[in-house]
């Protein structure tokens, strides 16, 4: 399975205008750019987009690996926090936290853990976070 999204940025750095679209549609032209980014204006930046995609990916892992041990969650709630830091070779995005509020009905502590943990390691995203990334590059003329 493949999914696409895509990027259009037109300008420099900081008066440039991006927007950002997926195939789905639940994204389409969404504006973007250093606004965004660093001044907390109005639109979306690329790690918010990363914090939606691993939250929702682990919730959706922690609910298979639960269904296998037959629960049932009523609700999983998962707030991802995206750190960017300046480094000096340039910014980096150093650290993405979890937060994660369930309820399961009949679940132990202990099987709680232990399932929380395959989900924090077993989710695509958090493997994609540390995988190895291709890239291939055109000049248009």
């Amino acid at each position: 399975m493949n999914k696409t999204a895509s990027a259009h940025w037109a300008g420099n750095l900081k008066q440039g205008k991006g927007t950002i679209s997926t195939e789905s549609g639940a994204l389409k032209d969404n504006p973007y750019g250093f606004n965004t980014r660093f001044e907390n204006q109005p639109g979306t930046n690329p790690e918010e987009l990363i914090g939606a995609a691993h939250a929702g990916c682990f919730s959706m892992a922690f609910a298979m690996l639960l269904g296998e041990e037959n629960f049932t969650p009523d609700s999983i709630d998962t707030q991802a926090t995206v750190t960017l830091e300046k480094q000096s070779d340039g910014f980096a995005v150093t650290a993405v936290h979890l937060e994660m509020q369930a309820r399961i009905p009949g679940i132990e502590q202990s099987k709680f853990d232990e399932i929380v943990g395959k989900a924090k390691t077993g989710c695509p995203i958090s493997k994609l976070l540390n995988a190895k990334i291709t890239l291939d590059a055109t000049l248009k003329s």
